[in-house]
């Protein structure tokens, strides 16, 4: 977690990864990034699982993520 101006970044790289297999989830400031490609035949053949912990003083509400054109999702929280 990197903070910006009034704000916090998280990064990753899951260029690997299409836009539907990302899940993003937030709960109590804390941030988890979750995704999963699946073969043809059914099997998983990828995963990554981030976790982080947002500062305290971020603002819940505020959590947004962007997915760039090059694979790295950007996932910004607003500081109180």
């Amino acid at each position: 977690v990197r903070a910006q101006g009034d704000t916090y970044q998280v990064l990753a790289d899951v260029s690997q990864f299409e836009p539907p297999d990302i899940v993003v989830t937030t709960s109590n400031c804390h941030v988890a990034i979750q995704a999963e490609k699946v073969a043809e035949d059914g099997t998983v053949c990828d995963t990554f699982t981030h976790k982080c912990q947002l500062p305290e003083d971020t603002d819940p509400l505020s959590v947004s993520c962007t997915l760039t054109e090059t694979g790295t999702l950007i996932i910004t929280a607003r500081r109180r």
